[in-house]
């Protein structure tokens, strides 16, 4: 990990108890329904007749609600930033701008929070073991912060510090977002949203316990042991614990460093993190789920890509394996009735929108196998294709009596696979894309 810092991050403790976290969430109701009112009056004096989802999602709210949810940190500002970076095609764009700062906002702990953090971790004579230990974080996100460090034997080590009271807030969290989420008037009255929530927690869970994402991080490692295009720290035990994680420091640089690169450079880097994604599905059985781009790193010198965070990780379930590689096969042979079955099977869209809306169905997979057909070098920079299919999708989404929710392992895999595809097209990359899935499935 490297300090690319633009500026000082503000230091700002961070709620523990379940009361002070409820009184941030109730302050932001708060606000959010007093800015209703303000703006619902103003409306209607011009002589409008606006909609509550309208009113509730403003510019103004979706600001209260990124400095709010940067302030909780935890898993109310995790979900946060899912939902700006998967909801990005239902949300206004301004919103989705607003909300994406929580991609890289989050306060990090004073220093006398720290210390008691890692006294408890460690021992109060903890500073004695380090050579040097960074006092001013590197990263803060949203379940932890990153220090840099020296030991005696001189290695220059990365430390994940996780924020107090993370772990006992998550369920609470998980709530309170999805409340806000019901009161914006985003989601159907209908929707049972419910097993999403519960499988939600469940990997929030899983990320805050470092001894998981140390076992996890090192399975990963060997699963990319001798392929030179990736780098992966290892844990170091001596000083990891549940709410701390030790690992080696990787000098890199953000990846969006690549973007005045030339062509090539960014093909090859983008090449290499979609065929990961392809590994992951059909070699390994376990994926890495978070997308975020600061998980992705480069080396100008070596030019390799660092793989960072893998509390998110997790095995692939040997159906879902199948069902993409169905999926995939079925595109590259222009099967449209074999693309719609394996679509259906993984949950894309249901049984009820297909019986609705085959029409639209049918048109969005012909032009997504339409663009198959001439992804030699698919362009990720060129999103028409992806427009149009939107604006075919539009008319399910308009149709919320048949809104669904996939299941939960498909909506984390296919997180993964959306911000792939996002990061190629903020890069630019060309990619022949069909030899890349052709030679993965054995084709």
């Amino acid at each position: 990990m490297a300090d690319d810092r633009t500026g000082e991050p503000r230091a700002r403790a961070v709620p523990k108890s379940r009361l002070s976290r409820l009184g941030v969430m109730g302050r932001l109701a708060g606000s959010v329904a007093g800015n209703v009112l303000a703006e619902g009056a103003k409306r209607i004096v011009a002589g409008e007749r606006p909609q509550l989802r309208d009113l509730v999602l403003t510019p103004g709210n979706a600001a209260r609600a990124a400095e709010q949810l940067s302030q909780l940190r935890g898993a109310a500002m995790k979900l946060g930033q899912m939902i700006s970076l998967d909801a990005g095609d239902v949300l206004p764009e301004e919103l989705t701008q607003i909300l994406a700062r929580l991609r890289d906002r989050a306060h990090h702990m004073p220093p006398a929070q720290l210390q008691q953090v890692l006294a408890r971790e460690w021992g109060g004579d903890w500073r004695r073991r380090f050579a040097l230990f960074e006092a001013q974080p590197i990263a803060a996100a949203s379940i932890g912060q990153v220090h840099r460090a020296r030991l005696p034997d001189g290695r220059t080590v990365a430390i994940k510090v996780q924020y107090p009271g993370v772990r006992q807030s998550i369920d609470a969290d998980v709530d309170n977002v999805a409340a806000l989420l019901r009161l914006s008037g985003l989601l159907p009255k209908g929707l049972d949203i419910a097993p999403l929530l519960a499988e939600a927690k469940r990997q929030l869970h899983d990320e805050a316990d470092y001894r998981r994402e140390a076992a996890m991080m090192t399975r990963y490692a060997d699963h990319l042991a001798g392929d030179d295009r990736y780098l992966v720290p290892r844990p170091i035990a001596e000083f990891s614990t549940e709410n701390v994680l030790a690992m080696d420091y990787i000098a890199a640089r953000p990846i969006e460093v690549l973007e005045p690169e030339p062509q090539e450079i960014r093909d090859r880097v983008t090449t290499a993190l979609i065929d990961l994604v392809l590994r992951e599905l059909f070699e390994f059985a376990f994926i890495q789920t978070d997308p975020n781009f600061a998980n992705y790193r480069y080396q100008p010198e070596t030019g390799r890509l660092v793989l960072l965070d893998f509390g998110a990780a997790m095995p692939v379930p040997p159906s879902l394996s199948v069902g993409y590689r169905l999926l995939l096969r079925s595109g590259l042979n222009a099967d449209r009735a074999g693309v719609r079955a394996a679509a259906l099977d993984l949950g894309f869209f249901s049984p009820a929108a297909l019986a609705r809306h085959p029409q639209a169905i049918a048109r969005m997979i012909g032009l997504i196998l339409a663009q198959t057909d001439r992804a030699a070098d698919f362009d990720f920079a060129d999103r028409g294709f992806l427009q149009a299919v939107r604006g075919e999708g539009m008319t399910m989404v308009e149709d919320r009596a048949i809104w669904h929710i996939p299941p939960a392992d498909t909506l984390f895999v296919q997180r993964k696979v959306s911000g792939m595809a996002l990061l190629a097209a903020r890069l630019r990359a060309r990619v022949k894309l069909r030899a890349l899935v052709a030679e993965r499935l054995g084709l």
